[in-house]
Formats: structure tokens, C-alpha cells, sequence
């Protein structure tokens, strides 16, 4: 049927393109608003650039954060922030029409999407971050033939060949993943209860902001955490957890055994960072290190999605390859992988953003 399918397609995108269907569209009643959402649509593309920098203004001024206490007119925002009271004013409308801020009888007030974004600090810190990410976005077509990108490849030092050796080297990243992990624990906590098991451990677990969700919500686990020896010095520095909670243990799962012991073992954001032959060196130490009827969770993003995959293959697809290396991989290409190194009884979870965030369950 994919001739038929071909066929489909090539109709449906002469009309699209032919600029008499498209004022056909935009003015007959049954269409009209398909052609005005297509239109949006396609706008949006063009503009989305344009978008993200108005988002990085607002956050590198701190513009909403100024504004979720009580509204300001424009005048003493700029006078604030020194910023031209025109620009201050140009910024504003433009922020007004995406939501971030609103006008209220010529004082401006947080947006619903401002507020919304306050409510999640990891992605303000995302936000602040994506310079390098943009850096490296500035010719495509030169990332796409380069096959890796260079500013990211430096906020990430693990994605190079050699692993970051100085408690330096990692603390802007582990920073950045600690200020992000706080929503994604909630969501995988509430989605998979851990009262069942006994000890955790989180395998590339960072700073360890997602173990002490963990504690917080299961007081009686016992917790570990493996990552890259200058990962865990800086875990060590700023744990998050009381010290007689957590239990570090340093070295590098792409080419050491991991600790045995633990019931489950977490790979929170992990797999995506890596190529097939390094996250199925990563699901084979984590089978080798548990006992049987041991249970792994996997909880990234992941491609496939229903309607669309603007986070998975658009997001992450360009992200990761700026990174230098990894992809996200759907829900069947995971089960493949976990299958090949003698996980059973697989199952995903429910989740509540499952765009952004999905879990896997894996039995040993």
C-alpha cells in the first residue's frame, strides 16, 4: 500500500503548494480554518527562532521573575534594567503576544506561559544554557556535515573521547541537570513506587538530585550512586542527601563492571547520550550487576511520539548531535536493545507528560 500512500502524498502536496488552492482554502467556510491553522503553523516555523530569542531575553533579564510578585509599566522596567524604553516596549508586545507577560491597563503582568515556565526553574536553566546550543546551530547545514558541534560538545566534556578529569570540568553540567532533575524525579516516582525494593542505585546519578527525591519519598531505601570519578568528587561536594544516606561509588559504565547489590537500578537521562554499542554496554553491566527478579528503570525522552515528535526527533535530534554523540530512540529500539542483553518482562509505564519523559521497566 505505500504506492497508494506515494500517490496520496503527491496529490495532497500539489494542491498544498498550488497558491490558487491555498486562496481557495483560506476563503471557503469548511476550510477556512484548517487553511488559517495551517498557515499559523507554518509561520511559527519560520518565526521559532525569533521566539526562543524573546524567551532568552526574558530570562536573561530576569523579566518574569520581576514581574510574578506584581505588575510594572514599561517605563520603570527599562529604567530597571537599562534597557531603551522603546526597546523595553518592543520587547514587552513581543513577549505579550507569546504569552510570557500580559498587558494590564498599560502595566505589564506574568503571562500564563510566564508562569508556567516559573514553575519549573530546570527549564529556565535550560533556557540560559541553549546559547551554546544555538552557537553550534548557526550554520545547519555545517553541523549536519561536520556530524557534532562544538560549543555544546564543551558544556557536555563527557561527550568527548576522553572522560572529564577535573571536579571543574563537570560542575556546569551537573549544575544544569540538577536543576532540571527535580520534575523529571517527581514524574518517575509518581509513576513507578519503589516500596517493593531495597536498594537504588542511580548509574550516572550526577549530583545526586534524583536519589534525594528518592529519599525524600521512600525514607527506608538504601542509596547508591555511580558516575565518572570527577561526577562523583563534585556529588561528594554538594550532596543533597546526609552523607550516611548515600553511598558513591566512582568509575566509568562504558568500561567497568558495576557495583552488585542493588534491587533496582536507574538510568535517568542516560541512554540517549550514547550510541547503540554504548547504551548496550550500559544495559549489559546493569543485568550483570543485578540478582534475578531484579527490576532496571529507563526514564528519558523517547522518539515515536502519537502526533508528531517535535521533542524526540526535532529537539533531541539536533541537541544530541551538537553533543557529539547519542539519539533518542523509541520504545521498540529500547526493548531490542534491553532483550539482546537478557532483560524480560518489559513493560512501560504510564506517564504524564509522555513528550517529554517516558519509563521502562525491565525485569532481570
Amino acid at each position: 500500500m505505500s504506492w497508494l500512500r506515494e500517490r496520496w502524498i503527491a496529490w495532497r502536496n500539489a494542491r498544498l503548494s498550488d497558491p490558487a488552492f491555498q486562496r481557495f482554502a483560506a476563503d471557503f467556510p469548511l476550510s477556512r480554518p484548517i487553511a488559517h491553522a495551517r498557515t499559523d503553523h507554518l509561520f511559527d516555523l519560520v518565526a521559532g527562532f525569533v521566539y526562543a530569542q524573546i524567551l532568552s531575553a526574558c530570562v536573561r533579564l530576569d523579566l518574569l521573575e520581576r514581574l510574578r510578585a506584581e505588575p510594572h509599566a514599561a517605563p520603570a522596567l527599562a529604567a530597571a534594567l537599562d534597557i531603551p524604553e522603546e526597546s523595553m516596549s518592543r520587547l514587552l508586545r513581543a513577549a505579550a503576544a507569546l504569552e510570557l507577560v500580559e498587558d494590564v491597563g498599560g502595566r505589564f503582568a506574568l503571562g500564563p506561559q510566564g508562569a508556567a515556565l516559573l514553575g519549573n526553574a530546570g527549564l529556565v536553566d535550560m533556557i540560559r544554557h541553549h546559547e551554546a546550543l544555538y552557537g553550534d546551530m548557526q550554520d545547519p547545514v555545517a553541523l549536519l556535515r561536520r556530524g557534532r558541534g562544538e560549543e555544546l560538545a564543551r558544556y557536555w566534556p563527557y561527550a568527548t573521547s576522553a572522560a572529564p578529569a577535573q571536579v571543574s570540568d563537570v560542575a556546569p553540567y551537573s549544575s544544569l541537570m540538577a536543576a532540571t532533575q527535580p520534575a523529571v524525579a517527581a514524574d518517575v516516582l509518581d509513576a513507578y513506587p519503589m516500596a517493593r525494593h531495597r536498594v537504588v542505585m542511580d548509574v550516572g546519578g550526577g549530583s545526586g538530585a534524583f536519589l534525594a527525591a528518592v529519599a525524600e519519598r521512600w525514607p527506608h531505601l538504601q542509596l547508591r550512586l555511580f558516575d565518572l570519578p570527577a561526577v562523583v568528587a563534585e556529588a561528594r561536594r554538594a550532596s543533597r542527601c546526609a552523607p550516611e544516606r548515600i553511598a558513591f561509588a566512582a568509575g566509568d559504565f562504558l568500561s567497568e563492571a558495576l557495583p552488585e547489590g542493588a534491587d533496582l537500578i536507574t538510568l535517568v537521562r542516560i541512554l540517549h547520550d550514547h550510541d547503540d554499542i554504548g547504551a548496550q554496554r550500559v544495559l549489559s553491566r546493569a543485568r550483570a550487576a543485578l540478582p534475578r527478579g531484579g527490576r532496571l528503570l529507563i526514564a528519558e525522552p523517547m522518539s515515536g511520539a502519537v502526533r508528531g515528535d517535535r521533542v524526540g526527533a526535532a529537539y533531541f535530534g539536533m541537541y544530541l548531535l551538537a553533543m557529539g554523540r547519542g539519539r533518542a530512540r523509541s520504545p521498540q529500539e529500547l526493548r531490542q536493545l534491553t532483550r539482546s542483553v537478557g532483560f524480560r518482562r518489559i513493560r512501560m509505564l504510564r506517564m504524564r507528560t509522555p513528550k517529554l519523559l517516558r519509563v521502562m521497566i525491565c525485569s532481570a
